[in-house]
C-alpha cells in the first residue's frame, strides 16, 4: 500500500499540470493523470512517473462532460479513493468582451468551473467516507485582479476562488482541506505569444515563474505540514499582486 496515497491531477499532459503530477510522484503519490487528447505527451509523463517508482494511471476525458467524468473514474473509485485532487485543467480564449464570441465565453467557463464541479462532485463522496483529503484548485492572478482581454478567464478563475472558500467550509469537519493556488506569469505555453522581457520588468522579482515553483506549493498543500490550512488562496506570482 502506498502510504502517501493517490493524487488525481487534471489537465496534466503539459505545463503546470505536468509539473504538479511529477512533483507529487516525487513526494510519494501515485498519480491518476487526466488530460484531453495529447496521448503522446501523457504517455511520456507516465513513463517519467513510473521511473520514480510510482504508479501512473492515464484517465483521458473532457472535464466539461459530467457523464464522461463519472464513467471514466467509476471503475477506479470502486477500488481506490484519491487523497488529493488538483483541479488544474484550463484554457484561454482571450478577447475584449465587445468582440468575444459566445462559445469562447462558454468554453472557458465550462473548462474551469464545470470542470471543477464535475471532478470534485464525482470524487468527493468517496473522500467524505474516508474522512480525509485535499482539494487544490489552480486559480490565477487574473482571477484576483482582473485583466483586460480576459473577462472570461478572470471570471472563471475568480469563481474558483469563491468555490474554494465555500467548499472548504462545507467539508472541514470531515478533515478535507480545500485551498486555491493562484499563479501569476508562469513559463508555460500560455505565455508563448507575450512579451516576456517587458512583463518581467513589472514583476518585483524581475522574472516570470516556473511550473515547478507552482508544483512545490501544491505539493506542500498535499503534505502533513499544511494540516491547519483551508479555505485559503496562496499566490505564486513573484510579488506582482499582493
Amino acid at each position: 500500500m502506498n502510504p502517501q496515497g493517490i493524487s488525481l491531477v487534471t489537465g496534466a499532459s503539459k505545463g503546470i499540470g505536468e509539473a504538479v503530477a511529477i512533483r507529487l510522484a516525487e513526494a510519494g503519490f501515485d498519480i491518476w493523470l487526466n488530460y484531453l487528447s495529447d496521448h503522446k505527451n501523457a504517455r511520456r509523463i507516465q513513463g517519467q512517473i513510473e521511473e520514480l517508482g510510482k504508479k501512473c494511471t492515464l484517465v483521458p476525458f473532457d472535464v466539461c462532460d459530467f457523464k464522461e467524468c463519472q464513467k471514466t473514474l467509476a471503475p477506479l473509485l470502486e477500488k481506490d479513493t484519491p487523497f488529493s485532487i488538483v483541479n488544474n485543467a484550463g484554457i484561454t480564449k482571450d478577447s475584449l468582451l465587445i468582440w468575444m464570441e459566445e462559445n469562447d465565453w462558454n468554453k472557458v467557463i465550462n473548462v474551469h468551473l464545470s470542470g471543477f464541479f464535475n471532478i470534485t462532485r464525482t470524487v468527493l463522496p468517496f473522500m467524505l467516507r474516508k474522512r480525509k483529503g485535499r482539494i487544490i484548485n489552480i486559480s490565477s492572478t487574473s482571477g484576483e485582479t482582473g485583466v483586460a482581454g480576459q473577462v472570461n478567464y478572470s471570471a472563471a478563475k475568480s469563481g474558483l476562488i469563491g468555490a474554494t472558500r465555500s467548499l472548504a467550509v462545507e467539508v472541514a469537519k470531515r478533515n478535507i482541506l480545500v485551498n486555491a493556488v493562484s499563479p501569476g506569469f508562469i513559463d508555460t505555453d500560455m505565455l508563448k505569444e507575450l512579451p516576456i522581457e517587458e512583463i518581467s520588468k513589472n514583476i518585483p522579482l524581475g522574472r516570470i515563474g516556473t511550473a515547478q515553483e507552482v508544483a512545490e506549493v501544491v505539493t506542500f498543500l498535499c503534505s502533513p505540514g499544511s494540516s491547519y490550512i483551508t479555505g485559503q488562496v496562496i499566490s505564486v506570482n513573484g510579488g506582482i499582486y499582493t
